[in-house]
């Protein structure tokens, strides 16, 4: 045991030293931090903004559209508000629950009522002394005026945009030059097109734009001007405009209750749901994790035999010996990354943590109180030594990573499986493809991962534990036999049948 504490003590010394061990540490909780500011801060402060000409030649729309752009705006203006307050106080304030919903009459009362200076002025009293200034979210579109005739026929006013739209001519915005992105141009005749009856579309509302993938101001144009001609039918059949609305405001309250709660305590809160799809994101590390460190396990491997390294190792300790310590110490290598990875996950939680209501901060309560974390920890390892066991008896027959190559494209094909189907097994955790993959032994670590949070049957839990212990020992049984005699060989590797005959020999 002595021997293999030393070599499993210089493994971890001579990968804990180099560079790319730290990097790895380092890289991940860096991603963490970026993933959860970036798209908060290109939201916030990298949106571009758009500038586009409306045209309505039949003069119907237009304040219909500009509305619906100032209401975008202020839903956009009221959910900032919403979350700077509970940033500062811990919870939405009870003036500001009924805005909470962010439903299109909640954003209607919200703007009736004042807006933005309505909401602060109620929230000041509750904000503390250091609360910092709020941060008004930016217009994202601005009309400007026409650069050509309004007036003029479609194609030749059309074809007056061209230059704009490409960029070759900027419009005036404010004193400023700046780029046309978009023109809506309605006609004065608007096909609507109703069920059974045949209507040319000739005359369809146009949106020109170069950019085709950021649809967001043509779906606000279409849904706005589709709205009001949904309202003037329901006029032209004798609804009153005021009962349209209200029907269209009509709805049913829907309930998310667990039948595995206590009576009283049924209702679903948002730490559950993020419980249930936590585990991807553990398979998705466990994967990463697990690759990475036998990646880590082959170099070493096939360094030590290629320079020949291994043979001073075996003239003072025995194969099992040297596999054990060098299993111990690559394990006590990935433990440190993946203790590291874990650790930054939960500070930067903690971190993000401003109010129980805050989506950090019931996803912290969430890993404290279930059991994914140990989980984690018992994959991982089950995991690392069934698939370090293949992987040293690959290193152990190979002169090269080139060679090698052969062998890990395989077990790199059969270790995408988890991930193709990581998605799936949560939506469906106790199906038919979550429970047969779970009882493949290669696989179980991932799918009985992603499966934790959903409670598997217990004979699944155990028994599947209990197989994948039975493989991970014939699997290192196998690679001690393999590796005996194969690292000491040179030459081309030996074909997987004379790899199989090798356990038959004492």
């Amino acid at each position: 045991m002595r021997n293999a504490f030393l070599v499993a003590l210089r493994e971890y010394v001579e990968n804990a030293k180099t560079k790319g061990f730290w990097i790895g540490i380092f890289m991940l909780p860096v991603v963490l931090f970026l993933s959860f500011q970036v798209p908060f801060l290109l939201e916030k402060k990298g949106a571009p903004m758009r500038h586009f000409v409306l045209i309505d030649q039949s003069g119907e729309f237009e304040p219909i559209i500009a509305k619906a752009l100032e209401q975008e705006y202020q839903r956009r203006m009221l959910s900032a508000l919403i979350e700077y307050a509970r940033e500062h106080t811990g919870a939405v304030p009870e003036f500001a629950r009924p805005f909470a919903s962010m439903r299109t009459e909640a954003v209607e009362q919200f703007t009736a009522a004042g807006g933005k200076d309505f909401f602060m002025r109620d929230l000041v009293p509750h904000l503390p002394r250091e609360a910092a200034a709020f941060d008004e979210p930016r217009r994202l579109f601005y009309r400007v005026s026409s650069p050509v005739d309004a007036n003029e026929p479609g194609d030749a006013m059309t074809e007056a945009l061209r230059p704009y739209l490409r960029g070759e001519k900027a419009v005036d915005f404010e004193g400023a030059p700046v780029k046309l992105d978009a023109a809506i141009v309605i006609p004065k005749e608007v096909s609507v097109i109703r069920p059974g009856v045949k209507t040319a579309e000739t005359n369809g509302v146009q949106y020109w734009s170069g950019n085709v993938t950021d649809k967001t101001l043509r779906n606000m144009v279409e849904n706005a001007i589709n709205q009001e001609v949904k309202r003037r039918e329901y006029l032209a059949r004798g609804l009153d405009s005021e009962l349209y609305r209200a029907v269209e405001n009509t709805r049913v309250p829907m309930a998310e209750l667990n039948p595995k709660k206590e009576q009283g305590k049924e209702r679903v809160s948002r730490a559950e749901v993020l419980a249930q799809w936590a585990p991807v994101g553990f398979v998705y590390l466990l994967w990463v994790a697990l690759f990475s460190i036998s990646q880590m396990l082959l170099s070493n491997t096939i360094e030590e035999k290629s320079n020949r390294i291994i043979e001073v190792l075996l003239s003072s300790v025995t194969p099992g010996e040297f596999i054990m310590g060098k299993l111990a110490g690559i394990a006590a290598v990935g433990l440190t990354m993946v203790g590291a990875w874990l650790g930054s996950l939960i500070a930067l939680l903690a971190l993000k943590a401003t109010g129980e209501t805050s989506v950090a901060a019931q996803f912290l309560s969430m890993l404290r109180s279930s059991s994914l974390l140990p989980a984690f920890v018992v994959y991982f390892f089950f995991g690392y030594l069934l698939y370090a066991g293949i992987i040293l008896s690959i290193g152990s027959v190979c002169n090269t990573l080139k060679e090698a190559q052969n062998y890990m494209g395989v077990i790199t094909m059969l270790m995408m499986v988890p991930l193709l189907t990581m998605m799936f097994i949560p939506k469906d955790p106790h199906g038919t493809v979550a429970t047969a993959l779970s009882w493949i032994p290669i696989y179980t670590p991932f799918i009985m991962m992603n499966r934790a949070a959903a409670d598997p049957p217990m004979f699944d839990l155990i028994g599947t534990m209990v197989l994948l212990i039975a493989f991970t020992a014939f699997v290192l049984w196998a690679s001690v036999k393999i590796f005996r005699i194969g690292i000491l060989r040179s030459g081309q590797p030996p074909r997987i049948i004379e790899m199989l005959q090798w356990l038959r020999m004492k």
